[in-house]
């Protein structure tokens, strides 16, 4: 789950199936990350139009914590287009470069360069060339606008 504004990975679950599941679990990991579940009442999650998103699991959950579901398109990737950046980055940056032999192995790949790169020292020309938590910090310590 990414953020748009910092392009901060806020969840990165993992699991053996792509499901409402998994889905459901990055949004409440993500929640728990803003600050609980006042932090995302009202908040926007845009999504594809996969089942994993359209399962009633699943818009049940963002009922209940109050998220604004957001679809893109059909057949359109341009709607996510942060979401496919980013994995394409993931692809290109870690999964080709090694060779897993467990799953457990890839995730803790996966995670560990979520957590110990891709948030604190990867520059994204979206953030002003600056990591998620660099710009992140830069922004928390601006004034706020009148």
């Amino acid at each position: 789950m990414i953020d748009p504004f910092s392009r901060t990975l806020l969840a990165y679950p993992t699991s053996v199936h792509p499901d409402a599941r998994l889905a459901g679990d990055a949004i409440k990991i993500a929640g728990a990350v803003r600050g609980g579940r006042a932090a995302i009442d009202g908040v926007v999650f845009h999504t594809d139009r996969g089942s994993t998103y359209t399962a009633k699991s699943f818009t049940d959950l963002c009922g209940h914590l109050g998220l604004r579901q957001s679809m893109g398109r059909v057949g359109s990737c341009f709607d996510n287009a942060a979401a496919e950046a980013f994995f394409s980055t993931l692809e290109h940056e870690v999964l080709s470069r090694h060779h897993f032999t467990t799953r457990d192995q890839a995730r803790q790949v996966v995670v560990g360069w979520c957590l110990d790169f891709y948030n604190t020292r990867r520059r994204h020309s979206a953030a002003g060339l600056q990591s998620p938590a660099d710009y992140e910090r830069i922004a928390a310590d601006q004034p706020a606008a009148a």
